[in-house]
C-alpha cells in the first residue's frame, strides 16, 4: 500500500475535483490518501491532517495548484524526503509541468517509479539577529533582501565565504537557486541555470550603478548579506512564503540545504517546457 498526501490550492474548484478523482483511484487500488489543511476540501475517503503534521511514511506528496503551492509543498517534505507531484493548476507551472487531463496517469507512474526524478537544489537562509539570535529557513527558488515600504534604494554588503564581494545600492538583492533562476532573478535580468548545476545566482534588484551584475557562485559556498548603511523597512522574503524584517547589525547567511527537493516531472525535456511556457522560437 502507498501513502499519497494531497496539498491543493485554496479556493481552487478544479484541485477539489482533481483530488475526488485522485481519491477514489487510490482507494480502489488499496492505497491511502490524505489530504493536508483543507479540511473543507477533502474529499470522501480521505484522512485530514493540518500542515504541521505531515506524518512519516509518505510515498508520494501529490501538489494540485500552481507554482506557489508546490514551493509551499516542498517546504513541508522536502527534509523529510517525500518526493513531490505537481499537477498545474496555476499560470506559467515551471515545477507543476504535468496537466490536469494527465494526473491520474502521473499519479500511477510515479508511484510505478516510471516517471523522471529530479533532485534540486535548495537553499539555507539562517537568519543571524546583532543580538545573536539565529532563525533557520530552507528555500525551493530564493532569499530576497528587499526595501519593502518605499521607492528608496538600500546599500547591501554581500560575502562569499567572507570575501568581500561588493556593496551594492539597489533595490535589493535576490540569491537563486537553479530552479529559482527561472523565478524573480530572471525578472532581475539573471541568466538561467540549468537544474542539474550546484550553483547559486546573485542577482542585483535595479543596482544603481549598471556595471553590478548577475554572479554565478558554486553551491558549496556561503553567501552573505548585511546591510551596508543603516535602512527602514529592509525585509528578507523566502521562496515567496515567508519573511522578515532586517535591521543594522543582521545578516543572513544563505548555503546549500542538506536535502534536496525530490520532484517528479512529466517525460518533457526541460527545454521543452521553456521553450512551451515561455515562447521560445515563437514569430
Amino acid at each position: 500500500m502507498s501513502r499519497v498526501a494531497l496539498l491543493l490550492k485554496r479556493a481552487k474548484p478544479d484541485a477539489v475535483e482533481i483530488a475526488g478523482e485522485v481519491t477514489a483511484w487510490l482507494r480502489a487500488r488499496g492505497h491511502e490518501a490524505i489530504m493536508i489543511g483543507d479540511h473543507e476540501s477533502s474529499p470522501h475517503g480521505a484522512r485530514f491532517i493540518e500542515d504541521a503534521e505531515l506524518p512519516d511514511g509518505i510515498d508520494l506528496l501529490l501538489v494540485l495548484g500552481g507554482d506557489g503551492t508546490l514551493l509551499a509543498g516542498g517546504a513541508l517534505a522536502a527534509d523529510r524526503k517525500v518526493p513531490l507531484l505537481g499537477i498545474n493548476l496555476g499560470h506559467l507551472g515551471f515545477l507543476t509541468s504535468c496537466a490536469p487531463v494527465d494526473a491520474l496517469v502521473a499519479v500511477e507512474r510515479a508511484l510505478a517509479g516510471e516517471l523522471p526524478l529530479e533532485e534540486r537544489l535548495r537553499l539555507r537562509v539562517d537568519v543571524v539577529r546583532g543580538s545573536g539570535e539565529t532563525l533557520t529557513r530552507f528555500a525551493c527558488n530564493d532569499a530576497v533582501v528587499s526595501q519593502g515600504a518605499l521607492a528608496r534604494l538600500i546599500e547591501l554588503d554581500a560575502f562569499l565565504d567572507g570575501r568581500r564581494i561588493t556593496r551594492y545600492r539597489a533595490d535589493g538583492l535576490i540569491v537563486a537557486t537553479p530552479t529559482g533562476s527561472t523565478a524573480y532573478t530572471l525578472a532581475a535580468g539573471g541568466p538561467i541555470v540549468t537544474p542539474e548545476v550546484r550553483a547559486f545566482v546573485v542577482t542585483p534588484i535595479c543596482p544603481h550603478t549598471l556595471t553590478n551584475r548577475p554572479v554565478v557562485v558554486p553551491s558549496g559556498s556561503r553567501v552573505t548579506v548585511r546591510l551596508g548603511a543603516p535602512a527602514d523597512h529592509v525585509q528578507l522574503t523566502v521562496d515567496g512564503q515567508w519573511g522578515t524584517g532586517l535591521a543594522d547589525g543582521d545578516r543572513v547567511e544563505i548555503s546549500a540545504a542538506k536535502e534536496p527537493l525530490r520532484l517528479f516531472r512529466s517525460p518533457q525535456s526541460y527545454f521543452d517546457v521553456l521553450r512551451e511556457k515561455m515562447s521560445w522560437g515563437e514569430q
